[in-house]
């Protein structure tokens, strides 16, 4: 990418052009769509744990006919703390992993 700037250039008279090396635009989006996806992958098995939870304790809710919408809370929040215990190195791994990568780029660009 050359960016042109509005001082005339002291030899020449014309504009001066600086090359400033950064990014492209597909290095951009493709790191964006990267980003996405460690944010997906962080975020599903937690709330998945969850929305299995809450069908599980809705269906016992039903079965029983008890309407207490509080009951749901501490399995849901059990599900997730056990999800994040039983998972944690994984996601640990892949958000240090995409770190790296997204560092070792910076380091690249300049």
């Amino acid at each position: 990418m050359v960016l042109q700037r509005r001082l005339a250039d002291k030899r020449s008279g014309g504009p001066a052009s600086l090359a400033v090396p950064g990014m492209t635009d597909p290095a951009v989006i493709t790191s964006l769509h990267e980003a996405f996806l460690v944010a997906a992958q962080l975020s599903a098995p937690p709330l998945l744990a969850a929305l299995v939870a809450g069908v599980v304790i809705s269906l016992l809710q039903a079965v029983t006919q008890i309407n207490e919408a509080t009951i749901v809370f501490l399995p849901k929040m059990a599900a997730v703390a056990g999800t994040l215990m039983i998972m944690g190195s994984f996601l640990l791994g892949t958000l240090s992993q995409f770190a790296h990568e997204i560092f070792t780029a910076m380091i690249h660009v300049g």
